[in-house]
């Protein structure tokens, strides 16, 4: 049965995908990289540690890798997340998961400060057992650290007893590593494809269509979770 859901934010609960991607593409200009959106929204959902690597050298990052992600947080913060919106339907999603007496969980690649703002916008913030931030591990996703940190905050929850929702392959490659299962929501824009290879066991929507079908997700009280392969 299930105890708790680990659940990611970035493009699951709240729409900031295509703004983070924004911020970034805006940065690499300044910093002399020209990149196709496309090409940097693909990478949304990993942090700056894992991100930024893949427009920038070694060298460059070495140089100002830096002071390139404290512009490119500076950036977001001031012009992107006003305009970020929650999902419809999170608060309510999260009553209902709570009502099976399951205990929830946030793991973002955001910073802390970010955190705290999206909590406000899907006004959830009493309905949360733990929340993890890129403030609380080395390395982000697709690297497990996130998800880690989460379980040892919900009292090191058995990963059978245990399910991520997200938006990203990040996410569902990174739980994997942790023998952790997948619910993908197709609301970040990632392809239903992209979530399946990268492991998700069930892909829906977005939070109101979680919330919707809920009797009929992994999310509900009859489901077993069967260890990841």
């Amino acid at each position: 049965m299930i105890k708790a859901v680990i659940f990611d934010i970035d493009g699951t609960l709240v729409d900031s995908v295509d703004l983070h991607a924004k911020a970034g593409q805006e940065t690499f200009k300044k910093f002399g990289r020209e990149v196709a959106f496309e090409e940097v929204r693909s990478q949304i959902g990993k942090g700056g540690d894992q991100l930024l690597p893949v427009f920038f050298s070694d060298n460059e990052l070495k140089n100002f890798g830096d002071e390139m992600e404290a512009y490119r947080g500076d950036l977001f913060k001031k012009y992107y997340l006003p305009q970020v919106k929650a999902f419809p339907k999170v608060r309510e999603l999260f009553e209902r998961i709570l009502a099976d007496d399951k205990q929830i969980a946030l793991a973002s690649s955001a910073k802390e400060d970010e955190l705290a703002a999206y909590k406000e916008l899907a006004k959830i913030d009493d309905l949360i057992a733990a929340d993890t931030s890129a403030d609380d591990v080395e390395k982000s996703k697709p690297h497990p650290d996130i998800f880690e940190a989460a379980l040892r905050k919900l009292g090191n929850v058995d990963v059978k007893q245990c399910l991520v929702v997200g938006d990203s392959p990040y996410d569902a490659e990174a739980a994997k590593k942790l023998d952790l299962q997948t619910i993908g929501v197709l609301c970040g824009g990632f392809p239903v494809n992209d979530l399946r290879i990268a492991g998700c066991i069930f892909i829906s929507r977005d939070p109101a269509d979680l919330l919707d079908s809920y009797e009929v997700t992994p999310l509900a009280a009859t489901y077993s979770v069967v260890t990841v392969k």
